[in-house]
């Protein structure tokens, strides 16, 4: 009986704490959440442009990603974007930088910096030229984006530079059609040689070899037999190079056609 009424008692004892316990958590004021820590693009940014230039460029990339997501100014969302296809530029990763800055270009196509964006889009190509045997793909692509860039911004601010930049670029196409041309002319392909030189000719009249051309077109049409038209490029190159290297192997090849 005495163990019973004991255990009543402590039994007791327990309700008398939880409902305390209840009373108190039912009464007590709500605890106070801390607000999140504020998210701050300019210094963001500053941190990430930090990781770039110690050239951490995973970090770098992870820091800038996170800044396009979380700029709710979106004064620092295009530069991030720009700034990760910067990092692909410095890491030598073309491809992926080119894909970055088009990325920008569909987002912000009236940007300020689009015309940079542009640009070096087309540099990226630009520096994959090497010489006329290997350089011929990258010289085409540059060639299409820096004319797309004159297009699109003809007040850009790397005009003069553009204009050194597609000369170079014409000049290895030239460089390549002018090599093509000169495999078929030793094959003895004189034909296939002929539209080679002659495409050179026409797209490219500025070519810096433009009298070598003029030379093995000429001498392509003699050995076909077709002696007026081997005349025809032959006195235009002595009358338009008269001090070229190859007028004086002109005027001899003239000299034997005429007798």
């Amino acid at each position: 009986m005495v163990n019973m009424f004991s255990a009543m008692i402590r039994g007791n004892r327990l309700f008398v704490v939880f409902l305390l316990l209840f009373v108190c958590s039912c009464s007590a004021k709500p605890a106070s959440v801390k607000p999140g820590e504020t998210f701050e693009p300019e210094k963001a940014f500053e941190k990430a442009n930090e990781l770039l230039e110690k050239k951490d460029y995973e970090a770098a990339r992870t820091a800038f990603l996170e800044i396009k997501n979380r700029d709710t100014s979106r004064k620092f969302a295009p530069l991030a974007q720009l700034r990760i296809a910067d990092s692909y530029v410095k890491e030598g990763e073309s491809e992926l930088a080119i894909a970055e800055f088009r990325k920008f270009l569909e987002a912000y196509p009236d940007h300020k910096y689009a015309v940079y964006a542009q640009y070096q889009i087309a540099s990226v190509y630009f520096d994959q030229i090497e010489g006329p045997e290997r350089g011929y793909s990258g010289a085409a692509k540059a060639l299409e984006e820096f004319e797309k860039l004159k297009k699109m911004y003809p007040r850009n601010p790397y005009r003069e530079v553009i204009d050194i930049k597609i000369q170079k670029c014409k000049n290895v196409i030239a460089s390549y059609e002018f090599l093509v041309g000169g495999f078929y002319y030793k094959k003895g392909s004189f034909n296939a040689a002929i539209n080679r030189f002659a495409e050179v000719l026409k797209t490219y009249p500025d070519y810096q070899q433009k009298a070598e051309v003029l030379f093995y077109i000429g001498m392509s049409y003699k050995n076909l037999g077709q002696k007026d038209k081997a005349l025809e490029y032959l006195k235009r190159l002595v009358e338009e190079y008269p001090n070229n290297k190859f007028s004086a192997d002109a005027k001899k090849e003239l000299t034997k056609i005429k007798s």
